[in-house]
């Protein structure tokens, strides 16, 4: 069933004169910068965030699974919605949502508040996103100004994972006092989307002109249901890696079950209605499909390595969130000369070998990490990683794998599509790297509560033996240093067997690309190579 739009159309509306280009512009990158530095701001306040509202280990990652969930199940929506009911209008709609969604994150006092904020974000941000690009479009001449706009805010995108980083890192180690009370740092990669975010919807109608709304249906049923249904899985994972529920927990089946129930109907919807959001003939493609396969396996380890290595180099190195912030940059560098090197690889070399050289290679990267060295004997318990020789080289390792696999997977997701579903194309591979990314981390990050929770309760239990062994009460505060030793070496512990488990599974996307991804290097002409330069 779908819900039919009967609004009726709006006369075309005429772009902005040549005066307002330039401020269009800036007004557009800067909305997506803001909604894409968002998916790195939070992994630095990260430990500021759990220790604050007091949320678990288990729940943590779901702020930013919720934010990644919330986008990637919402965005082809978002992107309907532009379409129906008038670009600008959207724009405006999802950043006012954004803004209003940070504010309520900045605020919350209670995990619950916080996750829903989170949520929230990512709706704005799926609505807002698919707009802010479309604007382009309606508002700047094809020719040199559209290209010249389409660059920067590709440029604009690309920059977004590195600022975020680094303001992130900033704004957590502030503690301003405002209005005389004292404001957490973490609050602020919150609050300042505020203004930004309620600016941009304002100056929006003075600078961007409209697209035309017109007659369509909307498939809310399917967007409800996937949505729902991956939430489903994602919770049921989440939950079966907190020791207190575990797998044969009844609400953690129950969710499995739900959402499994919940996306198998979503696939029963996009089989019936007139307009789905996932047409399966782009589906039926060997190679879109494979495509869209892999780049769900991939963000997985991008996903993981911000989030346990946001964690590791504070929480168990000491790091300060803005050093933190610094310690990332090279994955920002690497990425770009990556891709840049194989935009212009692709053109003589076939997919298949470029997106296996890079999946191999980013997970190498992950088997890197697992190997953090760490000794877990009572007599010599800590860490000793360093950032030279233990994460800096896999870090650049990552981001080269990552940039080597990201265009040409682009360019075969969207080969073949005709000029109808072309937009549906990029737009579902931008999904399958949200839902991809966000199914990865909670995967991932039940491995790693499972095997830091035995491996603490080893440690502890190894403590009380050797202290009833002696007879001799503990001292508190040597107890106290061993205890926050005991619990750097189980998340340690866990964080490598998650990044080994993440290993297998960019690897499994390396077998998959080298089986089945068999499009011809001859195959990807040159206009295709030019959107994948524009949907970057």
């Amino acid at each position: 069933m779908t819900t039919t739009t009967t609004e009726p159309a709006v006369p075309d509306v005429e772009p902005p004169g040549p005066r307002h280009l330039g401020w269009a512009l800036v007004l557009i990158t800067v909305a997506q910068l803001m909604v894409v530095l968002d998916a790195t701001i939070a992994n630095i306040a990260l430990p500021f965030i759990g220790h604050d509202l007091d949320i678990s280990q288990v729940n943590l990652s779901w702020v930013v699974t919720g934010y990644s969930l919330s986008f990637g199940g919402l965005l082809l929506l978002g992107g309907r919605l532009g379409d129906l009911y008038g670009r600008r209008r959207m724009f405006m709609v999802g950043l006012s949502i954004f803004a209003i969604a940070s504010l309520l994150g900045g605020l919350a006092q209670n995990e619950a508040l916080l996750l829903g904020a989170r949520g929230l974000q990512g709706a704005g941000a799926a609505i807002a996103s698919p707009a802010a690009l479309a604007l382009i479009t309606t508002n700047f001449p094809a020719g040199p100004q559209r290209n010249r706009a389409f660059s920067v805010y590709a440029a604009m995108s690309g920059a977004g994972a590195a600022v975020g980083l680094i303001l992130g890192g900033w704004l957590t180690g502030l503690h301003p006092t405002i209005f005389g009370t004292e404001v957490d740092g973490w609050r602020l990669t919150f609050l300042i989307n505020v203004p930004i975010g309620l600016l941009a919807a304002l100056a929006a109608p003075r600078l961007l002109g409209e697209s035309e709304s017109r007659r369509g249906e909307l498939d809310l049923p399917g967007a409800l249901t996937g949505t729902l249904g991956l939430v489903g899985i994602v919770y049921g994972l989440t939950r079966a890696g907190n020791q207190n529920y575990g797998w044969s927990d009844t609400w953690t089946i129950v969710s499995l079950v739900a959402g499994a129930v919940l996306l198998a109907v979503f696939v029963a919807v996009e089989r019936i209605v007139k307009h789905p959001l996932v047409p399966f003939r782009v589906l039926a493609n060997r190679t879109r499909a494979t495509s869209f396969v892999i780049m769900a396996l991939v963000p997985a380890a991008m996903f993981s390595m911000f989030f346990f290595l946001s964690l590791f180099v504070q929480n168990v190195m000491g790091y300060s969130p803005l050093k933190t912030g610094f310690a990332f940059l090279p994955f920002s560098a690497g990425i770009v000369v990556a891709a840049t090197i194989s935009s212009k690889l692709v053109v003589h070399v076939d997919a298949r070998w470029l997106a296996a050289f890079g999946t191999a290679l980013a997970g190498a990267a992950l088997f890197g990490f697992s190997r953090m060295p760490y000794d877990d004997s009572l007599a010599h318990l800590g860490t000793s990683a360093s950032y030279a020789t233990d994460i800096l080289p896999y870090i650049v390792m990552m981001s080269l794998g990552m940039g080597m696999t990201f265009v040409p997977l682009t360019l075969t997701a969207v080969h073949g599509v005709g000029a109808r579903d072309s937009g549906i194309g990029s737009g579902l591979l931008n999904t399958m790297q949200q839902v991809g990314g966000a199914l990865g981390l909670a995967t991932l990050s039940t491995v790693s509560v499972h095997f830091a929770t035995d491996k603490a309760q080893s440690l502890v239990g190894a403590l009380k033996a050797q202290a009833a062994q002696s007879g001799a009460a503990p001292d508190p505060q040597k107890l106290h240093a061993v205890q926050t030793l005991i619990g750097k070496v189980a998340f340690t512990e866990g964080a490598t067997h998650a990044f080994l488990v993440g290993a297998g599974m960019i690897w499994l996307g390396t077998i998959i690309a080298l089986v089945f991804l068999n499009v011809r290097h001859e195959d990807l002409n040159d206009d295709e190579l030019e959107s994948v330069a524009v949907a970057a």
